[in-house]
């Protein structure tokens, strides 16, 4: 009976139990609160157009539109129904994947969105790529030498890239390393197709520019989580036993320092899709952000609606990504499934 007892104690499901069950209420919780974000975001979108001064149809068709014409653009778009029901009405069109047509080019807003995804979705990934790069050596490097004057170095250099905003990094980019040494475009987009060459050369600027605040915060973060780990018992038992220092670092340091840097990555993504409009319209980019910026001028609130849902619905995703496989990546994590 024992052996049996012990036998089924074993092989026992390591997807069953209390431990299990906690860690997918947990999932659950956190899957239970970005939707609820969505939902917000969605509320808020709809509601832009009952917020809009005289009547949104008045907004698209202008100031000398007549009552007739507003009347009939109120009716075409349901803006004549009270806001629960355009609510209701919107989220079940949102739901199939239609976010609305422009009234004023005639474009479906979902398929106008997909149209300039690629560009603001290269730019974030760039970005993100290059900020990582930088940041991880960056970190490296003051972690080895904490408290030098390199370390110092580091600091006072990753405190100027937090002071260094996209549309102020734009311009100095332009500047310096467009007209003035020629490395890269002044403005336009290569498309993958035509050549990976010339589409990461008119791609690297703006995604440069959007790098440097991420740059800053993540040597930051890296640099205290690795100075923190250099401290535990087992790497001060790897350097007893005669390792090297780099060795150390990249193999017993860097890996169970880097969660945090994971979790904060994905966060920065989704931000990063949402916040390419300055650097899309500095540097003539047919992305999201110029897409948003025509919108605005031409007062196509429709367009507008599409695109704030549509990147929400994109960060919300992200973070739920990011919060599931963090689960996975890091075991304390799944140790503390109930915090």
């Amino acid at each position: 009976m024992r052996a049996s007892a012990h036998h089924t104690t074993f092989h026992a499901p390591l997807w069953k139990g209390p431990k299990a069950n906690a860690m997918v209420l947990t999932l659950s919780k956190r899957a239970g609160r970005s939707l609820l974000v969505l939902l917000l975001v969605t509320v808020a979108a709809v509601s832009l157009l009952s917020l809009a001064p005289g009547s949104a149809a008045q907004v698209i068709l202008g100031e000398n539109s007549t009552p007739q014409a507003v009347a009939e653009l109120n009716a075409k778009l349901g803006l004549d129904q009270p806001l629960w029901r355009q609510y209701i009405d919107w989220l079940g069109s949102a739901l199939q994947g239609n976010l609305g047509t422009s009234p004023l080019t005639g474009q479906d807003v979902t398929q106008a969105i997909l149209d300039r995804l690629p560009v603001t979705l290269e730019l974030a990934i760039l970005g993100l790529l290059i900020a990582l790069a930088v940041a991880i050596v960056l970190a490296v490097v003051a972690a080895a030498t904490a408290g030098s004057s390199t370390d110092r170095g580091i600091s006072a250099v990753t405190s100027v890239f937090l002071a260094i905003p996209a549309f102020i990094a734009g311009p100095v980019l332009i500047y310096f390393l467009a007209l003035k040494l020629g490395w890269f475009p002044v403005s336009g987009w290569s498309r993958i197709e035509d050549g990976l060459g010339d589409n990461l050369r008119s791609a690297f600027l703006p995604a440069l520019a959007i790098a440097f605040v991420e740059i800053a915060t993540f040597q930051r973060l890296l640099r205290t989580d690795l100075v923190s780990t250099l401290r535990e018992d087992y790497v001060s038992a790897a350097r007893a036993k005669g390792m090297s220092r780099t060795y150390v670092m990249f193999r017993h340091a860097l890996r169970p320092s880097s969660f945090s840097l994971i979790t904060l990555a994905g966060i920065s993504l989704g931000r990063l899709i949402g916040g390419t409009v300055v650097v899309e319209i500095l540097f003539g980019l047919p992305g999201l952000g110029q897409l948003v910026s025509s919108s605005i001028t031409l007062r196509d609130v429709i367009t507008v609606q599409g695109i704030v849902v549509f990147v929400a619905l994109v960060y919300v995703v992200v973070n739920m990504i990011v919060d599931f496989s963090y689960g996975f990546l890091d075991p304390r994590v799944r140790k503390a499934v109930r915090a």
